[in-house]
């Protein structure tokens, strides 16, 4: 089969299917399009098309076959269920993903459906089915999205832990690098020459100390670099939104991995230790050291949790504390341009100075555990 592309604005949004690439394959194509900002009535009909278009044994059904609901309308993407009743009389669902406009900016699609063919290999998430122009088409995960409340059971959080040490160990192809702090500086470079068009939002954003937040990301990068994380395959979004469970099995997924990179351990797990406070950033539920020495024993030795060391819990306590304040960067610069792009409806001004403000709140005693750590180990001198 000869290489094919399909194209949004000057970005790839899905990448070459070579000649023998049987992974590539494994997924359908196509050239429509869906308007994310329409309502589902107006909206289901070009779900079906789609459909339709991707799936040539659903290309003669009638349309009264098909049934479109929305799953979850999130900050970043919207989440549809199209069932099919085939011929046979058979139901079939699956979730279709609208990227949300404007996303390519902050997100390598590329780099995202490479991922999800080994991760989807490897157990983790859905099965990609299809991929077109703003969005693609997974298998139907049967299982309830997690709440910010679930993530500190202390059942649920060793098997999160589990899965994370599995994820972890998925090797995907390409440059191992990791792209940490090459996307935070890059999300900073764009963070800071916005201009909004509506004034009240402008003269908020005119209040930033972007030099501030410049001085702070270089402070953190080399301080995380003398803590010598191991680099992983990271997901990097790990927020209860993207777990989900299947009670009467028994079993936890993993999905949404259009922010997965190779990075460092300590980001993946700081990161999400910061999303036990949920969209709200009610940081009191952040995870206490008793809450995180048990995630970490099921992380670092999920059969035999109990025979992690002391140290060994020490040294990745630091090490994704340090990393949580990292974390708080990140998000903080993607809000603010996800507040001039994003057109859905949430305060994304709000959420940067929510994730700062924690951030400088947190700062202090993380790195001062950090340096101290340090001047005990030997891994680097007494200061930054």
């Amino acid at each position: 089969m000869g290489a094919k592309k399909i194209y949004n604005g000057d970005v790839d949004v899905v990448e070459a299917v070579e000649d023998g690439d049987s992974n590539a394959e494994s997924y359908q194509l196509s050239y429509l399009s869906v308007d994310h900002s329409l309502p589902l009535p107006a909206i289901t009909p070009r779900i079906i098309e789609l459909c339709k278009d991707l799936f040539k044994e659903w290309s003669e059904l009638d349309a009264s076959r098909f049934s479109v609901e929305t799953v979850s309308g999130g900050i970043t993407n919207q989440l549809l269920k199209v069932t099919v009743k085939e011929e046979s009389g058979t139901s079939v669902s699956v979730t279709v993903r609208l990227y949300g406009p404007n996303t390519d900016y902050v997100i390598n699609r590329d780099r995202e459906l490479q991922a999800i063919k080994y991760l989807s290999a490897a157990g983790f998430g859905a099965k990609l089915l299809g991929v077109f122009k703003n969005g693609m088409v997974q298998s139907f995960i049967h299982a309830r999205t997690l709440e910010p409340s679930d993530l500190r059971k202390p059942e649920l959080a060793a098997e999160i832990a589990k899965q994370l040490n599995k994820f972890h160990k998925v090797y995907i192809p390409g440059s191992n690098e990791p792209q940490l702090w090459n996307e935070i500086l890059n999300f900073y470079d764009k963070a800071s020459t916005l201009q909004f068009d509506d004034t009240g939002k402008q003269s908020i954003y005119d209040t930033i100390s972007f030099q501030e937040i410049h001085n702070e990301i270089l402070e953190i990068k080399e301080l995380t670099s003398l803590l010598n994380a191991p680099i992983v395959f990271a997901h990097n979004d790990l927020l209860s939104g993207n777990l989900m469970l299947n009670e009467e099995e028994g079993r936890l997924y993993f999905i949404d991995f259009e922010y997965g990179s190779y990075s460092y351990r300590g980001f993946d797990i700081g990161n999400h230790f910061n999303e036990y406070a949920g969209y709200d950033c009610d940081y009191s539920c952040y995870p206490s050291k008793e809450e995180q020495y048990h995630f970490f024993r099921h992380y670092l030795q999920p059969e035999k949790p109990d025979e992690v060391s002391q140290k060994d819990l020490e040294a990745l306590y630091v090490e994704s504390n340090t990393f949580m304040l990292a974390s708080h960067l990140y998000w903080a610069l993607w809000a603010l341009i996800q507040a001039r792009m994003s057109p859905i409806d949430f305060d994304y001004l709000s959420y940067f100075f929510l994730r700062y403000g924690e951030y400088k709140k947190q700062k202090e005693k993380y790195c001062s555990l950090a340096r101290s750590f340090l001047a005990r180990s030997g891994l680097g001198c007494g200061s930054a």
